[in-house]
């Protein structure tokens, strides 16, 4: 699912919502995730993930196309730990029939 189909359906679900809140509201709820992220902060979201960041040290990486060294820069990068909750539903099993 990508963003503009997430605010369709909580759209769809709340009716009394306009669909310019809803859009408003997923985005500051993703900007203050991604501030929070580049403060260096964790962000824990209950039964679904958390989200941090980890540092990734300078290193002499290989362009693949041409196989020439490359010096990559230090840097940081968002990671994701799914929750309990989240790993229970997807490893459900479906009822047999």
């Amino acid at each position: 699912m990508i963003k503009s189909g997430l605010v369709q359906t909580i759209a769809q679900q709340n009716m009394h919502l306009y669909h310019r809140d809803v859009e408003r509201i997923i985005n500051t709820i993703l900007d203050e995730i991604i501030d929070a992220l580049a403060q260096g902060d964790r962000v824990e979201l209950r039964g679904f993930g958390a989200f941090s960041v980890k540092e990734r040290e300078a290193r002499i990486g290989r362009n693949p196309r041409t196989g020439e060294t490359v010096s990559v820069t230090a840097k940081r990068v968002p990671f994701f730990k799914t929750g309990k909750e989240l790993r229970e539903r997807l490893n459900e099993t479906p009822p047999q029939e």
